[in-house]
This record gives C-alpha cells, sequence and structure tokens, in this order.
C-alpha cells in the first residue's frame, strides 16, 4: 500500500495528539487524584487500589494489565488501533514514572479534596477524549469502550461511566473511606462528560448551501482543499422565476473556515447557509453502527 503525503502528515498529527492526551491524563492522575487517595476508573483506578494496598507502583501493573487486554483488542479492533494504543500506553507509563519522580511528596489541594477530584477528572477526561478521537486510547476500559462504540452507536462516556462503577467501589476495600469513594464518583462522572464533550467536538460536521454564479469554481476548490465533495442541485428562485445552481457540502467543523474562505476569495457576493448536522456518516465521516436483528421466518403456508 502506497503511503502519501497526507497520509504521512496525518498518522504523525494522530501520534502528537495521542502524546498530548497521555500528558494530560498523566497530570490529572499523578498530580490531582493519587496523592489525595481518590480513584479513578479503568486499569488506572486498579493500579491505584494496587498501590494503596500493596505499595506496587501503579506504572508496573498499569502496563501488565494492560499487555494482557491488549492481546484481546489485536482480534476485535485491529492493528491500527493496537499499535496507537500500544504507544498511547508506553507514553503514559513512561510519563507517570518521570512525574511521579519529580512530584515525590508534593500534594496540591490536600485540603480541598473536592478541587482536586474536579481537576484531576477534567484533565483524565480530556486527555481520554482526545486519545480516542485520535484512533488511540489509554487501553483498559477505553478499550472495552472502543470494542463495543465498533458495533454500536453508543456514547463512549457512558460505556465507561458504567464499566468503571465496580472499581471506584473497590477502592473502599483499601481505603475504607466512604468519602474517598464518593470522590471518585464525581471524577467519574466528570471524566465521562469531559470525553463525550471532546470527542463529539472532534467529530462535529456541518452542511453548507451554497448559491453562486461561480458554483463550478468554488466547487473545484472545495474539492481540492479541504477534498470534500459537492453536489450540485438545480433550484429556481420563488419570486424571481430564475433557475439557479446551489452546491450542497457536508464536511467538518474544522473545515468551515476554510470552506468560508475559499467561498470569499472566489465570490464575495455568494449566498451561503450553514448549518450543523447530528450525524454525518459515509466515505470521509463516521461509519453506520446498527445492530444486526435476527429475524425468524416462519412458514405458516403449510397446514
Amino acid at each position: 500500500m502506497t503511503i502519501t503525503r497526507k497520509k504521512l502528515i496525518q498518522e504523525g498529527h494522530d501520534y502528537l495528539l495521542i502524546a498530548i492526551a497521555m500528558l494530560s491524563y498523566c497530570i490529572g492522575w499523578t498530580v490531582f487524584l493519587l496523592p489525595n487517595n481518590i480513584t479513578t476508573g479503568g486499569v488506572p483506578g486498579i493500579s491505584s487500589v494496587i498501590f494503596w494496598g500493596t505499595g506496587v507502583p501503579v506504572q508496573v501493573s498499569y502496563f501488565v494489565i494492560n499487555a494482557l487486554l491488549m492481546v484481546a483488542a489485536l482480534r476485535v479492533l485491529g492493528l491500527k488501533f493496537c499499535i496507537k494504543t500500544i504507544y498511547g500506553i508506553v507514553v503514559l507509563t513512561t510519563a507517570i514514572s518521570i512525574m511521579q519522580e519529580y512530584t515525590a511528596g508534593m500534594q496540591l489541594l490536600k485540603d480541598q479534596p473536592f478541587m482536586a477530584a474536579v481537576i484531576g477528572a477534567c484533565f483524565c477526561g480530556c486527555g481520554v477524549g482526545l486519545g480516542l478521537a485520535s484512533n488511540g486510547s489509554t487501553g483498559g476500559t477505553d478499550i472495552v469502550a472502543a470494542i463495543i462504540n465498533k458495533y454500536r452507536d453508543i456514547s463512549l462516556g457512558r460505556v465507561i461511566l458504567l464499566c468503571d462503577i465496580i472499581i471506584i467501589s473497590s477502592s473502599y476495600l483499601v481505603l475504607h473511606d466512604f468519602e474517598r469513594v464518593i470522590y471518585g464518583y464525581v471524577v467519574l462522572i466528570i471524566t465521562a462528560f469531559c470525553i463525550d464533550q471532546v470527542v463529539n467536538s472532534m467529530r462535529r460536521s456541518v452542511q453548507f448551501f451554497i448559491i453562486s454564479e461561480k458554483y463550478e469554481e468554488i466547487g473545484r476548490a472545495i474539492n481540492s482543499n479541504p477534498h470534500r465533495g459537492c453536489t450540485v442541485i438545480n433550484s429556481q428562485g420563488f419570486f424571481s422565476g430564475r433557475e439557479v445552481k446551489m452546491l450542497f457540502v457536508l464536511a467538518k467543523q474544522r473545515e468551515a473556515s476554510i470552506i468560508f474562505q475559499l467561498i470569499n476569495e472566489i465570490d464575495p457576493a455568494a449566498f451561503v447557509s450553514q448549518s450543523a448536522v447530528i450525524g454525518v456518516y459515509g466515505e470521509g465521516f463516521d461509519h453506520i453502527k446498527v445492530k444486526n436483528k435476527k429475524r425468524t421466518d416462519v412458514d405458516v403456508s403449510n397446514k
């Protein structure tokens, strides 16, 4: 398979975003949550419980558990997702080791555990969301969520929320403090909310209706950059009765400014309508996820 320059840049962009995402998660977990004995979800939550109960460094148990989960993920999610997830796990493990070395003995917001929970959850949620939007993850329940999301159009944050309730509750076994468990639930809810906000914002799409005498030139420009298809619709002005050509364009939210710039350069007098869309499925956008229901055909012809 030929690797184009555009594809190479996109892959590099994904790996950079995953690294930033893991750094965000590392800050939330090791700076705000772990020192204040506040549990997070997923494998980091399990690692935290193991650390408080046995003293095993979180980066060790985190890496071992994720290594086992990756074996299952390879079959379902494919090598591409797993490579980026493995990369994310390695980056996060390394970042945790470095962060714990430089923040040893530091405990921010020691007397304000609720604020520590909120800020830590925001860092963790944004990190997970950014990683998932870049086709990677921090591993653990993110892998479970990604597997389910591949076949069902279910909120990623909701899946992770359901998977992590037991992990948060189990922290009571080692901390013996219901207040910390409640803070863990706060972390879980805020993390799930941040995940959905980040993922949805990065996948948000818009649609354009463009009426212009120079519709062909505008269409070619949009085809060239940002490489989006255009549909020409034959329309008629109700009052004037004049036949006009209208372009219909679907694009990502981040590409809207590029399209507006192209239209302004080619025909500043063009009539443009932009609106947000709930979902766009097909080539270049999201994949349709439907549940295949098994149907039982009953033959009633024989009496």
